[in-house]
This record gives C-alpha cells, structure tokens and sequence, in this order.
C-alpha cells in the first residue's frame, strides 16, 4: 500500500502528476484543483491511494488528506467508482462536497461530470450522517470555504471563459499568495481580479 508520497514534480498534464521519489517516478492522477496548483520543479507531499483493477492499476493523489479521505468513503457508496469519486473530489472540493452531502443538495452534487441526479441523490442517502467536517480533519479543508468576495471573483472569471474549477483553483492561489485571510470584501474584488487574470496568464 502507497500512503503517500513525497518528491520532486516532473511532469503536470490535465489529469496527473509525475512525483520522482528518489529517482523513481510515479504518475498520481489528481484533482483538477490539485493540478492547477502544481508546478514542474515543486516539492510536494500528496496522500495516495493505489487502485488494482482487472483492466488497469492506478494511484490517485491529493495534496490534502480530508480529499483523500471523501475520495475513499465516495467509493463506498454503490456505483461510484475510483473516476467518479475523483470528478466529485474535484469538481466541488472538500468543503463543498461535506457541505452537499450534510444538506441534502443534490443538485450541487450533480455538478461533478459522470454523476448525475441519482447517483447525487444516492451518494447524500448512503453517506449522509456518517462524515463531516469535524470527523475529517485537516487545515486544507478550512482554507477552501468560499464567501462572496470569492464567488464574485470565480464568477467574472467564468465570464471571461475561464473553467470554474480552474478559476477557483487560481483565486484560493492568489489569496494564499497574498497572505488574505479572508473573507474577501466586494471593494477588493476589482484589484484581486486583475493580479487573478494575471497570474491566469502567466500560466498559460
């Protein structure tokens, strides 16, 4: 079993990561967001997790373990496989996905690509009550609670043609980068938008 992993970033593709660990390199598929905040040349810690199927053999990453930990239990729930948990993991981040499945939103749920409304619906009943934010704990988690000065940022971003995943990827970076504590003020939002968009473009 391969709990973690601690190395140098080789290689970022839209899907995975390659992590040398003393000259071996291991490629750890992980969430967008993940990905987004990856760089060629970066230390990195992730929590993994090695999947062993009939058609292939796969280990999937997360740069925090409350990601690791919903990732595991999703794939408790009937139907939801290894893809499907990292989509969900991905598509609403640690928080948001506690939050979903603690209020019965289905619909936010049915965001995450290869989901749908009955396996949202499904995931909230099997899973409901049985996790939270205070049994899964990590400080990852926390720094990923969205307000409005956030969602006007991800939105203008969106407009612009930006993926939300990637938008919200880009602006939890540039209020770490910026030492923001949060929460985001309607005043800042015109100023972090522009060091948003140009970090956005720098990346590209």
């Amino acid at each position: 079993m391969i709990a973690s992993l601690s190395g140098t970033v080789l290689a970022v593709t839209k899907d995975s990561a390659v992590i040398d660990v003393h000259g071996v390199g291991y490629e750890v598929r992980m969430p967008g967001s993940d990905l987004a905040e990856t760089r060629i040349g970066q230390q990195v810690t992730v929590f993994t997790k090695l999947n062993v199927s009939q058609d292939a053999i796969a280990l999937y990453g997360f740069r925090t373990k409350t990601a690791k930990d919903l990732f595991l239990s999703l794939q408790k729930v009937s139907g939801i496989g290894p893809k499907v948990a990292l989509s969900i993991v991905s598509t609403l981040g640690p928080t948001q996905l506690l939050s979903a499945v603690a209020n019965g939103d289905a619909a936010a749920l049915a965001k995450a690509p290869g989901l749908g409304k009955k396996g949202a619906q499904k995931i909230i009943l099997e899973l409901k009550g049985s996790i939270n934010l205070d049994e899964i704990e990590d400080s990852g988690a926390v720094a990923s609670v969205r307000d409005d000065g956030t969602d006007q940022l991800v939105e203008a971003l969106v407009s612009l043609g930006w993926q939300q995943r990637d938008a919200l990827s880009a602006v939890r970076r540039v209020l770490r980068d910026q030492e923001h504590e949060g929460p985001v003020e309607s005043d800042e939002v015109p100023a972090l938008l522009k060091i948003t968009l140009a970090s956005m473009d720098r990346g590209r």
